[in-house]
């Protein structure tokens, strides 16, 4: 399961870090799903330093367990507010696309973690 968590946490956090990036130069696609849904710009730095504070932890976390399994915890709970917030923006049918399997994705690092 160690590796499996390796491999999971490598991608998982590749994309976080792509999508942090996205957010700190306001990406045009993204600058345009966030807006769609009402998240302000100027909440992009936050996401994005949440993000990218994840993805370390996710990385530190294949060293140290208890920083691996806190980032995922705070991986899940930053895609169950973005799920939610596209859902109450009824943007569920392309707007799910990007943080519904990251969410999925967090909750396996989680799990993958605690069983290694």
């Amino acid at each position: 399961m160690y590796i499996c968590y390796i491999i999971v946490a490598i991608v998982l956090a590749a994309v976080l870090v792509m999508s942090g990036r996205g957010k700190l130069v306001k990406d045009q696609r993204i600058t345009e799903s966030l807006t769609k849904v009402g998240v302000p710009t100027s909440w992009f730095p936050y996401l994005a330093t949440a993000e990218l504070a994840g993805a370390l932890g996710l990385i530190v976390g294949i060293f140290v367990a208890p920083l691996g399994i806190a980032a995922a915890i705070g991986i899940i709970l930053y895609f169950v507010g973005a799920v939610t917030t596209h859902v109450r923006a009824s943007d569920t049918k392309g707007g799910l696309s990007v943080p519904g399997p990251l969410l999925v994705l967090g909750i396996v690092a989680l799990v993958l973690r605690l069983m290694a």
